[in-house]
């Protein structure tokens, strides 16, 4: 029979000389611990620059995905060119369509204070222009040569109309003939008593000149236009020689960037075709964007800067906390005037992929799925390599309104994604796309080897924080704890965790102790207390379900024997805390061909791994003792008191234990309980929550009354993951609690019973009496068919 574990077994030390032989320096630096792997990974995705090079962090949270990124990012992206600005104009050909410009780091905001002492000029210089005496005297003259014209063609036309005694009048309506008599025009009356040839000779010649008359109209209009455009054209003249100047120090000034060069090549053609509306003056208050009035001419000269890189250093990097559609892609504002909405291009706004063009930009996955539109929108920009901005309900076909469409702006950077394994693995299977885009995984570790360079870096992350939030300093003895506790998050002697997040919130926590002490360093009992007190603050319902077991409630032994009865042990996950509770496994076996039982599973209270380990059962039983014979026995398998799915196979070594105890007839010990997965040849397998378990049988024994011959049977594989409480340790090492470490079935059910396994053809033997009950099933059945079959009618 197997001896319980030592002492030095259950847990595994820090000695505080260590952490003295390898204490670093103060004032250490924020550095990446333990995730080489991923480090290596991130460094490689953000040096090459091939297309879908993008990367996908994965890892749990608190391990230090956002830092790492941080970090690494900054060093390649302080060493490349600062991306260029980016601005929107008019489109003067097509206003729905603003056009983008591009121009160097930091000129945009120029630029745009440029256009807006050039427009304010312009219209200052156009206004002496046109209030300037030489330009006001030509313009007289074209008007009085176009009077002088256009009354030389009337007077004609009136000298020949009276020599016919005809009088030509004009109104602003109509010009028309009226017959005169002795130089002066004739009344109706007068008209009327001509006789009737006279009447139709004059007729005749009204009808004359009037046609005459249309010929001098039209020659009157035709003069006029010619007017009219000699004034045109002196006003553009006027215009062009009074904007010469400023334009062409303009265009000099920009003339090695082209784009900008063709803008303002358009604006001088714009207001030399609307330069009387830019005269107007501007009312204040006006600035209604898109509202239609004169007044507001000015603002089709605009620049949005919609992206503006003045000072940056670098290449940028920005983290998008709230990824909606909107915040990655921009947006084009409305305002309310007059009852509707209206906008211009100076209401276009950036979104991340803007700031971060030319860069780097960093998203959490799960985040990027709670909105709609921002992950399929996303991927199209990167495919196509262009930042689109429009309504969310265009590209896919919902209503939509009248509105600018604003030219898509190039895009370059790279995408940093975060999220966990499950995420990463549901969209390598599911989308296409995302293998093509994110090439690059950043596995994050939950854990590290626990040796002195790690050992070194626990104590550098502990000084780092130390420093960053101003906390106490921490003695040998507690850095040395919270070491040891990181074995313990690992589950592992071996091996620390890496979540950092809980660390720092121990060496917050005990810092808060050690404060309301008024300590002046922090000392394990500190972080003793702060690792407690976060338990106790989460341990409500393992307290109660504790104390039902202590009143009796839920039916637990840790006294005596009996038959076919076994204390399992279990995990339970609730949030922020898990804990082990016991179980009552309990057998009952009979004559009967239905085989092993397990009333979960037919109560469809059982998991599929739990349902996979009861058949496991069936397998060990005929590999060991139904080799002659067929399968006579009925077994029932329960676990007690249970109201919810039981999952997981880590009882199922508990159950083999019950149901030999049941076929033997020999009882087990209720002082000891059991985890361990077991395989078909009766190999104790690995299971997860030791410490858990271990504890909470533990506990249970405190409340019913501890003796010394109480302990814990678990699988010898999971001797490296032994971190449990100094309580528990405390209690092995003064022989009052026992953990037995096991390999086979067959050392577990020695140590329950206290009777030897043996064999099938050794006396007295576990093995031997389960055989021999299962031949005696056997034979009874072979019996009962016998008599069945003579006593059957013919």
């Amino acid at each position: 029979m197997k001896n319980p574990l030592s002492f030095e077994a259950v847990r595994k030390v820090c000695d505080p000389e260590l952490v003295k032989r390898l204490a670093p320096l103060n004032g250490a630096n924020e550095i990446i611990i333990g995730q080489d792997r991923a480090v290596k990974a991130i460094q490689f995705g953000l040096g090459i620059r091939a297309d879908g090079y993008n990367i996908f962090v994965s890892g749990a949270p608190g391990t230090g995905k956002l830092t790492a990124i941080k970090r690494f990012i900054q060093e390649p992206a302080s060493k490349e060119p600062v991306p260029s600005d980016w601005c929107y104009v008019n489109n003067f050909k097509d206003p729905y369509k603003p056009t983008r410009l591009s121009l160097a780091a930091g000129m945009a905001v120029e630029f745009k204070q440029d256009m807006k002492t050039l427009i304010s000029d312009a219209h200052q210089t156009l206004m002496k222009a046109f209030e300037n005496e030489d330009y006001l005297r030509r313009k007289r003259d074209i008007a009085e040569h176009f009077s002088a014209q256009q009354a030389g063609l009337f007077n004609e036309l009136n000298e020949r109309a009276r020599k016919e005694s005809i009088m030509v009048e004009e109104t602003p309506m109509d010009i028309y003939t009226v017959p005169l008599k002795n130089g002066k025009p004739m009344t109706e009356k007068q008209f009327n008593d001509l006789g009737e040839d006279e009447q139709k000779e004059i007729r005749a010649k009204q009808e004359k000149f009037m046609e005459e008359i249309k010929v001098v109209v039209r020659e009157a209009r035709k003069l006029k236009k010619s007017a009219n455009e000699e004034v045109i054209k002196l006003e553009k003249e006027v215009a062009t020689y009074a904007i010469s100047a400023l334009m062409e120090e303009m265009e000099e000034k920009y003339t090695t960037i082209p784009d900008v060069l063709q803008h303002l090549r358009e604006v001088r053609k714009d207001i030399l075709i609307n330069f009387s509306l830019l005269l107007m003056p501007e009312k204040p208050g006006d600035g209604i964007p898109g509202d239609g009035t004169e007044s507001n001419f000015r603002r089709r000269y605009d620049v949005n800067t919609l992206v503006e890189n003045t000072g940056v250093q670098g290449a940028p990097v920005i983290l998008e906390l709230n990824p909606t559609y909107n915040n990655l892609f921009g947006r084009v504002e409305k305002e309310s005037s007059m009852g509707t909405w209206v906008t211009d291009l100076s209401l276009i706004r950036q979104g991340s992929l803007h700031a971060a063009n030319g860069g780097y930009l960093i998203l959490r996955v799960e985040d990027l799925f709670k909105n709609y539109f921002s992950w399929e929108s996303l991927k199209r920009a990167i495919k196509n390599k262009e930042i689109v901005i429009e309504e969310a309900g265009d590209q896919w076909g919902f209503i939509t309104t009248k509105t600018l469409r604003p030219e898509p702006i190039p895009l370059k950077l790279k995408v940093i994604l975060i999220g966990s394994p499950l995420f990463y693995s549901l969209l390598y299977e599911y989308d296409t796309d995302f293998k093509e885009l994110f090439k690059v995984k950043a596995d994050f570790d939950v854990s590290m080897e626990r040796n002195d360079k790690a050992i070194g870096e626990y104590m550098h992350f502990c000084s780092f924080l130390r420093n960053k939030e101003g906390l106490l300093q921490l003695n040998d003895e507690a850095v040395a704890k919270i070491i040891e506790h990181g074995s313990r998050l690992a589950d592992d002697q071996g091996k620390l965790t890496t979540y950092f997040s809980e660390i720092a919130n121990v060496m917050r926590e005990a810092n808060f102790f050690a404060s309301s002490d008024h300590a002046r360093e922090i000392t394990v009992a500190h972080v003793q207390k702060a690792i407690e007190e976060k338990v106790y603050r989460s341990s409500l319902i393992r307290d109660k379900l504790n104390e039902m077991i202590g009143n009796g409630q839920i039916m637990i032994d840790v006294k005596g024997t009996r038959v076919g009865q076994v204390n399992a042990l279990s995990v339970i996950r609730l949030g922020d805390i898990d804990f082990g509770i016991p179980s009552r496994i309990t057998c009952t076996t009979g004559l009967g061909k239905d085989g092993i039982i397990a009333i979960e599973r037919e109560a469809e209270l059982s998991g599929p791994i739990h349902t996979k380990g009861v058949m496991i059962l069936s397998g060990y039983l005929s590999e060991k003792f139904i080799q002659d014979r067929p399968i006579s026995l009925n077994a029932r398998l329960a676990f007690e008191q249970s109201y919810s799915e039981v999952e997981g196979d880590s009882a199922s070594s508990t159950e083999l234990y019950a149901l030999l105890s049941s076929l033997s007839g020999v009882p087990i010990k209720q002082n000891i309980a059991v985890t361990g997965s077991i395989n078909q040849k009766g190999e104790i397998q690995a299971i997860g929550g030791v410490n858990e378990k271990i504890e909470g049988f533990f506990e249970v024994c405190k409340r019913l009354g501890a003796q010394r011959d109480q302990g814990v049977i678990i699988p010898s594989a999971n001797m490296r993951n032994l971190m449990l409480k100094e309580e528990i340790q405390e209690a092995v090492r003064d022989g009052r609690f026992n953990i037995w470490a096991i390999d086979t079935v067959d050392e577990g059910i020695e140590i329950l019973t206290g009777c030897p396994a043996g064999n099938v053809d050794e006396e007295g033997t576990i093995d031997f009496l389960v055989n021999h009950r299962l031949g005696e099933y056997a034979q009874k059945l072979k019996t009962f068919a016998e008599s069945s079959a003579q006593g059957a009618p013919h």
